[in-house]
């Protein structure tokens, strides 16, 4: 296995490297910089027709320094923090800076919203596991999946453990450190009949070890995920209700915090420019971030700006009740940050759930969608379009699978037109929701 990650000793070494990046910087004749530096260390592990394929170990650190002189400025990175390569970054940094122009919105954030509050958001698991515990893991996922009658052929199993430490800091005097870790376990299996082939896969994914699930239910999962796509057709062409699988519809939420980020707006480049306090949603959604939530995947107490982080809610009862700000774009907006540099934390909805079953019954006929391909989605307009396998619902009952079908839509239509959220809420990731029933979408099949 990887050799043994010491947090606490790499917080102590990447506080300093950035402590003498900063001074190196004021020295050579920024005004104000600000630095991140991060290592990672990790090891994954796969296995395929009970055989180990790969182990692969990795460690990666890197170091980012952006210097401002005057208004200007110059930004440069290295995957070397040894003094000379500190040094030449900085240097070059500040090259870059002296050759670009004027930008009004440039600096730093204001010094009085470093973030101040930085409490232990327990987000470090380190998980003492050997190499061969870990093929066993594995192999045992993969095993279970297998061992399902129908399964005939496996694409493997994958065990992946890491952890590790980011520092940022700036010339303000503001320092924040934060450890964190990562875990997971994914199995892909293939099933035959005479229409060709399926194939599915199911993961488990956490912070903390302990809370992953048992890796022969993961196996299992996959191989019912596998054989219930078979025997699938292509659905009719219309106008029909779809519902979105959890997975799919914390998507959704992903299109609707890029069509409110900061970049996007004041660039002009999305459908909710000028939309504040207007209606996007039903009235019973609200939407906001927590990024203090202990244990939670995206959990920091300060942004990629060292300010501090706090609860946002951007979507209260339908409306849009925030956009999302960095420094830098509320500048170029006139708006006050949202602490928000570097993304949304943790998005949770307030919304009333219901089950599965009473989505489908509501749905009646339609789309139920379990996976979708291509990059569809236009930030400027909303007009969205993506490839979709699923099942074809009739009278609230799954009737079959279907693939290579296309569903489309405007975001703007969609999310007024939401119906329904169920409360098979996914928790894998930063976004945590259930499955999202849209009244109405353009299903192309046959």
């Amino acid at each position: 296995m990887a050799q043994a990650f010491d947090a606490q000793a790499q917080q102590a070494v990447l506080a300093s490297r950035a402590q003498q990046a900063l001074a190196l910087a004021k020295r050579l004749g920024a005004d104000a910089a600000e630095v991140g530096a991060s290592v990672d260390q990790g090891v994954e592990i796969s296995v395929r027709l009970g055989e180990v394929e790969t182990v692969e170990l990795s460690r990666d650190q890197g170091i980012a320094i952006t210097v401002y002189v005057g208004q200007r400025k110059g930004s440069a990175s290295s995957t070397d923090a040894g003094d000379d390569s500190i040094q030449a970054t900085v240097e070059k940094a500040l090259a870059i800076a002296r050759y670009t122009g004027e930008d009004p919105a440039s600096g730093l954030a204001d010094a009085e919203l470093m973030a101040s509050e930085i409490p232990d958001l327990e987000v470090h698991y380190p998980w003492a596991l050997s190499t061969e515990q870990a093929v066993e893991l594995a192999l045992e996922c993969e095993r279970a999946g297998r061992e399902v009658e129908g399964i005939t052929q496996s694409d493997g199993a994958s065990l992946s453990t890491g952890e590790g430490v980011r520092v940022y800091a700036n010339s303000h005097g503001f320092l924040g450190t934060q450890k964190g870790s990562h875990h997971g376990l994914s199995c892909m299996l293939i099933a035959e009949d005479d229409n060709g082939m399926q194939r599915d896969f199911a993961y488990t994914a956490e912070r903390d070890p302990k809370a992953l699930r048992a890796p022969a239910d993961v196996g299992r999962e996959a191989a019912q995920r596998t054989l219930r796509r078979l025997g699938a057709r292509r659905p009719a062409t219309g106008s029909f209700p779809v519902l979105f699988d959890p997975s799919l519809a914390s998507g959704l939420v992903g299109h609707l915090m890029g069509a409110l980020a900061g970049g996007a707006l004041y660039r002009q480049a999305s459908f909710l420019c000028d939309r504040l306090n207007t209606p996007l949603f039903p009235e019973w959604f609200s939407l906001e971030e927590r990024p203090m939530e202990p244990g939670a995947t995206a959990s920091s107490p300060f942004d990629a700006d060292g300010v501090q982080t706090r609860n946002n809610r951007f979507i209260a009862e339908g409306k849009i009740a925030s956009y999302m700000l960095s420094a830098y774009s509320a500048r170029r907006l006139s708006l006050p940050t949202t602490g928000n540099a570097g993304g949304a934390r943790n998005l949770r909805i307030s919304a009333p759930l219901q089950t599965p079953e009473a989505l489908l019954k509501k749905m009646d006929c339609g789309v139920w969608v379990t996976e979708l391909m291509g990059q569809g989605v236009n930030g400027v307009t909303g007009d969205y379009s993506r490839g979709a396998t699923g099942f074809w619902v009739e009278n609230g009952k799954v009737q079959y699978p279907i693939e290579e079908f296309t569903i489309a839509g405007n975001l703007e239509q969609m999310f007024a037109n939401l119906a329904g959220i169920g409360d098979d809420v996914d928790t894998r990731g930063s976004i945590h929701t259930g499955s999202w029933l849209i009244n109405a979408m353009t299903v192309a099949g046959n």
